[in-house]
């Protein structure tokens, strides 16, 4: 790689920023860290004594951990193996996790063993109505707690600019509420059309299939779904595609 190619990242500013950039850098990519995500905890702790515990995020698993929640005898659902990892690390044991790492997926692995079932929701404020409205279909007896908020830091936007200018050859959205914020930070710059065209001259990463629908939906095209739910495929998979127009 011979010029610099440029990569949007918008994990949340924590440790998850700070090891995208660390492997965006390894990759031989110029990380262009923007923040798209803050986590606000609401201090709440998911219920106890369910039958079924489902987990949608990384975040979550930590908050309930430092709150001091334990599983106990529930059966613990992670959405992913990023959700697993965080799991295991609290020292909990992951029981079942879905083929495919979104609300479908889980619907699809719990539908046919929840009827009657106490099915405990632990999320964010942003969670898809598709898992309540799945659980609902299977007759689990289920309820939600929102762990935290996901708001736009007011500061974030400067990948808007860069792509509005065409100064950005790649972006990497790892949720819908990225894409949307991302957009945000856009129409409040005036810039909306020019970052979207920006974008489709770029190589536009996602996680996950309901993040492309999401995408496609505000006329975004997307390049790549890699097949691994995890920001470690997808920027391997994104630098790789964006390089060689760089390259030569």
């Amino acid at each position: 790689m011979t010029q610099e190619v440029r990569i949007a990242v918008f994990r949340p500013d924590d440790e998850r920023i700070e090891s995208a950039v660390e492997l965006l850098d390894s990759l031989g990519a110029t990380p262009i860290p923007d923040p798209m995500l803050a986590v606000e905890p609401t201090g709440a702790t998911p219920a106890s004594a369910a039958d079924y515990t489902i987990f949608t995020s990384k975040t979550g698993i930590e908050l309930a951990a430092e709150a001091g929640w334990e599983p106990g005898g529930t059966i613990l659902v992670s959405i992913g193996p990023g959700t697993s990892a965080a799991a295991e690390a609290a020292g909990w044991t992951v029981d079942r996790e879905p083929e495919t790492y979104s609300s479908a997926g889980l619907v699809d692995l719990l539908q046919n063993e929840v009827d009657g079932e106490r099915v405990e929701v632990a999320r964010s404020d942003h969670g898809s109505q598709e898992l309540l409205e799945g659980l609902d279909a299977a007759n689990a007896d289920w309820s939600e707690t929102v762990l935290y908020k996901l708001v736009r830091p007011p500061e974030s936007g400067e990948s808007a600019e860069l792509a509005a200018a065409g100064e950005l050859e790649a972006a990497t959205f790892t949720s819908s509420l990225t894409v949307d914020h991302f957009l945000a930070a856009a129409d409040e710059r005036g810039i909306r059309e020019d970052a979207i065209a920006g974008l489709d001259e770029a190589v536009v990463g996602v996680i996950g299939e309901p993040t492309r629908e999401t995408a496609e939906g505000h006329r975004i095209d997307v390049d790549i779904v890699p097949d691994e739910a995890t920001f470690e495929a997808l920027a391997t998979t994104v630098v790789e595609a964006a390089a060689p127009s760089y390259s030569e």
